[in-house]
């Protein structure tokens, strides 16, 4: 082969590059991203639209076929659409086809998103749209428990303490909080004392949205200073709410709390966390773009002293579930199985050719070739994966078969009396 004629006529060329290998295996492997598979580029957005109160069939009749035709009409380059509606929910799939700028798709989905709003009807959210990708998986996931403190003020710190300082590191994502219930405050109408007073749960409704208002009226100027004057009518506590005035009647003013009852509570629970049976919150960490998956849980491992000196002594933070685990063990038998196989392949030169130097050259080629293989994987921008990984290690195997039949070959070749070069 040409390539060995060269490494016979400028062997010192060979040395250098195997040195230079060496130098920059460091680097690459400190710079090289880890993940537990391969980056895929699926070029598929999800539209996500939320009506609550709204039974399936309603949301997909007054949603989600809005969504679709939307896109059909403003979104070039889709391959199919899939759809589900639930009840209040409603998830538009849009599959492109392959090699669609994927950036470019995005644009005209969240143009379409928006158009779509337009004519969906009174009280669904807007649209928001995410890129699918077959990466999105949970890396490392925190569970928060507490003596003292209920799901909803653990749910509260997750939100408020745990994400920002979770989130602050660029690639990082934070989902919400698993078994935590939200805040609700309810007014529960009194149906006998509505109809004595003549009112309808549409004018509590009418009432309640006008009397909670802030509204600027202007400025006003005393001596040299200029001050902004408004009229403030927001709700400043839970009790407050009750004392809106609804109607007056002879004289007498109806307040809120003639014909309802206000009290603070939380939303239906909709997910339950438990840690060794007790109630808890579990918040999923995630990774977002190119960053690595053991950068990613060492940044949060790391983070987790910080966040119990900001939280309540009475919290604890456990780690529930670590991807990395499988990543690390994955990198350990890869090396593993290259240190066996070049001390074996070594030992079995030595035993059955008793030659020193054809076994120094197995005992370096096999990990020499290792580490090219990941510089090379590194400059087409691949990542340390379980693909990769498992690919590697299969090649060690047929590494060791091609080294020891080659080094075979060369020492018979010298026996029958050729020189090196010949052989």
């Amino acid at each position: 082969m040409w390539i060995v004629n060269i490494a016979l006529r400028r062997p010192y060329t060979f040395i250098v590059a195997a040195l230079l290998i060496l130098l920059s295996l460091p680097y690459v492997l400190r710079n090289m991203a880890t993940d537990i598979l391969p980056a895929i580029d699926i070029p598929v957005v999800a539209e996500i639209w939320e009506y609550r109160g709204l039974s399936p069939r309603e949301v997909g009749d007054r949603v989600t076929r809005i969504a679709e035709r939307e896109l059909s009409m403003a979104v070039d380059g889709i391959e199919h659409s899939e759809s589900v509606s639930f009840g209040g929910f409603s998830i538009v799939k849009v599959f492109f086809q392959p090699g669609t700028d994927i950036r470019s798709a995005m644009n005209q989905v969240l143009m379409s998103t928006t158009a779509a709003y337009r004519s969906m009807p009174q009280g669904v959210q807007p649209g928001r749209v995410r890129q699918y990708s077959a990466t999105d998986l949970p890396l490392i996931q925190l569970g928060l428990s507490s003596d003292t403190l209920s799901d909803t003020e653990l749910g509260d710190l997750a939100g408020t303490v745990i994400r920002p300082l979770i989130t602050s590191k660029k690639g990082v994502s934070l989902t919400y909080p698993y078994g935590a219930k939200g805040r609700q405050v309810s007014v529960d109408l009194d149906s006998q004392a509505l109809l004595a007073n003549n009112l309808t749960p549409a004018d509590i409704v009418a009432a309640m949205g006008n009397q909670n208002l802030i509204l600027p009226t202007g400025t006003i100027k005393l001596g040299g200073s200029e001050y902004e004057v408004s009229l403030n009518g927001a709700i400043a506590s839970i009790p407050r709410i009750g004392e809106i005035p609804l109607r007056t009647i002879n004289g007498r003013t109806i307040l809120l709390r003639d014909v309802a009852n206000v009290r603070d509570g939380f939303t239906p629970a909709t997910t339950i966390a438990r840690q060794n049976g007790e109630r808890g919150v579990i918040n999923s960490v995630l990774k977002v773009g190119g960053i690595s998956t053991l950068e990613v849980v060492d940044y949060v491992k790391d983070a987790i002293p910080k966040l119990l000196d900001k939280l309540p002594k009475e919290v604890d933070i456990k780690l529930m579930f670590d991807q990395s685990i499988f990543v690390r063990a994955a990198i350990g038998n890869v090396l593993h199985e290259a240190l066996i196989a070049a001390s074996l392949t070594a030992a079995m030169i030595l035993l059955f050719l008793g030659n020193w130097r054809s076994t120094c050259i197995i005992a370096v080629s096999i990990p020499l070739s290792i580490a090219s293989s990941l510089i090379v994987l590194y400059l087409i921008g691949e990542t340390i994966n379980l693909m990769t990984l498992g690919g590697l290690a299969l090649a060690v195997g047929i590494l060791v078969d091609d080294a020891t039949v080659e080094i075979e070959n060369i020492e018979r070749q010298m026996a029958l009396g050729k020189n090196p070069h010949q052989a």
